[in-house]
């Protein structure tokens, strides 16, 4: 009798241990329990400026009064260009060389490195002015990155890299493009293993609380790769759920049940 009490409080400890707590699975939760339910505006603050690093793609674009006069400093075909192409915006854009450097027709080689995208766009406005073009020509340039590529691993459902044409792209809609998180994922440590010029750095961030908005890695950088560890319990090879961890116990208290019953006959 103290055995078969023994194995009902190992089993109901394994039940309790091997179950994945809601708290856990469910996004943006107000841990603090205070009464504001939005986050205050501060974009300025959450997401700095991206500098470019070496082996990003430029797309560049000149316009002016007369358009012929710049059309050498414009892909062929610009019109026709197909912005949801990863392929076209690599071949008809400029990659950054390990020297930091772009090389633009008639301008030549053009330091990037550490710049915005911002910058870029003036300094070679500058440039065009100074050697090519007078004041009344109104030149305009453009300076976008050629997509942001990120790469997300582990516990989500469609591993490997993703390019999204946007300026823009928190956290969640990162892993949204990559199938989500199973259950079995580790939401309240997603790692962010981001680029730096003096090497790679890894940041955590919880998304179960809804103060990840206000983290200065929400929004995730050009060449981020976004890593999700399994929890313990896909480690140890227990249910998700108490249903499937029940249905697991069940079948091994049959098992020892039959194997006891078979014992006591001999």
């Amino acid at each position: 009798m103290k055995r078969i009490k023994l194995l009902i409080i190992l089993l109901s400890c394994v039940i309790v241990s091997s179950c994945i707590p809601h708290k856990d699975t469910v996004y943006l939760q107000n841990k603090e329990n205070s009464k504001y339910d939005s986050i205050p505006n501060n974009l300025t603050e959450v997401q700095k400026p991206y500098r470019v690093q070496i082996n990003d793609i430029l797309n560049v674009r000149v316009k002016a009064l007369d358009q012929e006069t710049v059309s050498i400093l414009n892909p062929a075909g610009d019109a026709n260009l197909n912005a949801g192409s990863a392929e076209r915006a690599y071949f008809d854009g400029f990659t950054v060389d390990v020297h930091g450097n772009i090389r633009i027709p008639t301008l030549g080689y053009i330091n990037v490195l550490g710049f915005t995208t911002e910058e870029i766009e003036k300094n070679i406005e500058k440039k065009l002015l100074e050697e090519q073009f007078k004041e009344t020509a109104n030149i305009f340039v453009t300076v976008k990155l050629a997509g942001l590529r990120y790469t997300a691993n582990g516990e989500v459902g469609n591993p490997g890299s993703q390019v999204l044409f946007t300026e823009r792209v928190n956290i969640f809609e990162a892993i949204a493009n990559v199938g989500e998180i199973p259950v079995t994922g580790n939401k309240k440590d997603v790692k962010i293993i981001r680029q730096y010029p003096q090497g790679q750095k890894i940041h955590s961030l919880d998304l179960t609380d809804v103060k990840v908005m206000q983290s200065p890695y929400y929004y995730i950088q050009p060449n981020d790769i976004i890593y999700v560890e399994p929890l313990k319990q896909k480690s140890i090879g227990t249910g998700e759920t108490a249903i499937s961890s029940i249905s697991a116990i069940a079948s091994i208290l049959s098992l020892l049940t039959t194997a006891i019953l078979l014992y006591s006959r001999l």
